[in-house]
């Protein structure tokens, strides 16, 4: 699951990505409003952050070209904050309107909001929990267990592992993990991918009889049930 962020304001648009990551969501950016739609129409997002004056194209103009072609979940972040602002960006086809400043809360809870409403379940309870063999995600509370167990992570565990449950018995190679989780295109003299897995499984696995974590040789790792 991945966040696009379209947003001129370079420092703002990291301190966007930062926060989402923090909060288990990695995100691209595309700092224009061209390259913004071509990525928005080329890759499956699960929600999109959508600026309103942008460069090359302006928001409105992004959000007219994508609901010809896609339906993807629009929170629209921008400094125009009058009524009829507001109005015609819902109007546009914007699910969601937000104006700067803001607080990082609020953006996050309506994220949160939207991809529960894009979700294919029906009940904010299930789209909020991530579940395998005892081991239980509360995305909303943040909060890991296993058995019953609390299980402390930091914010690159919760992250990775939010990206494991997500994608359960698909098996993930260390390219992606690293692009999905730390944003970063795979160097194979880099081993933190590596480290972060040994972490992780210190902790979901390591106090338990039944190990969910593998790795898959010359593939890359997979969160499963095995016989």
């Amino acid at each position: 699951m991945k966040i696009l962020i379209i947003e001129d304001e370079v420092k703002l648009a990291e301190y966007l990505r930062k926060g989402l990551g923090s909060a288990g969501l990695a995100s691209d950016i595309a700092n224009d409003g061209l390259t913004g739609l071509h990525m928005a129409l080329e890759f499956d997002y699960a929600a999109i952050i959508l600026d309103s004056m942008l460069p090359g194209l302006d928001g409105l103009g992004v959000l007219a070209a994508l609901r010809q072609r896609k339906q993807t979940p629009v929170l629209m972040l921008t400094a125009l904050g009058k009524v009829e602002d507001r109005v015609k960006g819902l109007q546009s086809g914007a699910d969601d309107y937000l104006v700067k400043p803001f607080a990082f809360s609020e953006l996050t809870a309506r994220i949160q909001v939207l991809l529960r409403r894009s979700s294919p379940t029906n009940s904010d309870t299930q789209s909020n929990l991530l579940c395998l063999e005892g081991l239980e995600m509360d995305l909303g509370r943040r909060r890991v267990s296993r058995n019953g167990q609390r299980i402390d992570l930091s914010s690159k565990e919760f992250q990775l592992l939010s990206l494991f449950l997500r994608r359960k018995g698909e098996v993930l190679s260390r390219a992606e993990i690293a692009e999905q989780v730390w944003d970063m295109n795979f160097d194979s003299n880099t081993n933190v991918v590596e480290v972060a897995i040994k972490r992780l499984r210190g902790k979901i696995d390591t106090p338990f009889s039944t190990p969910l974590l593998h790795t898959v040789r010359g593939m890359g790792y997979v969160l499963e049930v095995r016989s």
